[in-house]
C-alpha cells in the first residue's frame, strides 16, 4: 500500500471512530434511562435495600454485575472497530467471572450441603430469567442501531458483545430488587437469562451488522 493511501485510509478512519464513540456513549444513556424506567415502574427497589446491601452476598452480588456491565461495554468500545485491541476488557471479564467462581467455591465451602438446592433455586428464578432479557432490550436496540455507525470486523460476534453488555445493565439493574442473593442463584440464573440475550444478540448481529 502505497503511503498517500494509507493516510487516507487513516484519516477517513477518525471520523468513524469518534461517530461510533459518541453513538455508544448516547446508547448507553438511552438505553439506562429507558430500562431504569421499566425497571421503577415494575418491581422497583428491594424493600430491604438498606439493610440487605450491608450483607456480604448482597454487596457482592450488586457489585459484580455493575463490574460485568462496565466491562461488557468496555468491550463492545473496541469490537465496532477493526483492528482495535480487546485483550484488556477480555481479561476484565474473565475477573468478574473469576470472582463469581470463587464466590461459589466459598458458598459450597461454608453453607451445608442439604441448602444447595434452596440456594440455588431460590425463590424467583423463572422471573429472573424472563425479567433480565425484558430490561436488556432497549439497551440492546441501541447497541445494535451505534454499531451500524461502526464497522465490526466479525457482525455476530459484535451483535454477541452488544447482547452481553445489554443483558449485564438489566441484571445490574435487577440486582437492586432481586431477593434471592446467594451466588449459586446468581451464577446460574443471572447466567442463563444473560447467555439468552448474548445469544439474541448474536442472531441480531449477523441480520443487522453486515457490511
Amino acid at each position: 500500500m502505497k503511503t498517500d493511501e494509507l493516510i487516507r485510509l487513516l484519516s477517513e478512519d477518525a471520523p468513524v471512530r469518534l461517530r461510533l464513540g459518541r453513538m455508544l456513549a448516547l446508547a448507553l444513556c438511552a438505553g439506562v434511562l429507558v430500562s431504569g424506567a421499566v425497571f421503577l415502574a415494575s418491581v422497583g427497589l428491594r424493600h430491604n435495600l438498606v439493610s440487605a446491601v450491608e450483607t456480604a452476598r448482597v454487596a457482592f452480588k450488586i457489585g459484580a454485575t455493575l463490574a460485568l456491565a462496565i466491562a461488557g461495554f468496555g468491550l463492545l468500545t473496541r469490537i465496532g472497530r477493526p483492528g482495535a485491541a480487546t485483550g484488556a476488557w477480555i481479561m476484565a471479564l474473565a475477573g468478574v467471572l473469576g470472582a463469581v467462581a470463587v464466590a461459589v467455591a466459598a458458598e459450597l465451602l461454608t453453607v451445608p450441603q442439604a441448602e444447595w438446592g434452596a440456594n440455588l433455586s431460590g425463590q424467583h428464578a423463572a422471573f429472573c430469567v424472563f425479567f433480565i432479557p425484558v430490561l436488556s432490550l432497549a439497551p440492546l436496540a441501541a447497541f445494535i442501531a451505534a454499531l451500524r455507525e461502526g464497522a465490526p470486523e466479525n457482525p455476530g460476534r459484535a451483535g454477541a458483545v452488544a447482547g452481553l453488555a445489554a443483558s449485564a445493565i438489566g441484571a445490574a439493574l435487577y440486582a437492586w430488587h432481586c431477593p434471592d442473593d446467594s451466588p449459586l442463584f446468581l451464577a446460574t440464573w443471572y447466567t442463563l437469562a444473560i447467555t439468552i440475550v448474548t445469544t439474541a444478540g448474536y442472531v441480531a448481529g449477523r441480520r443487522l451488522l453486515r457490511w
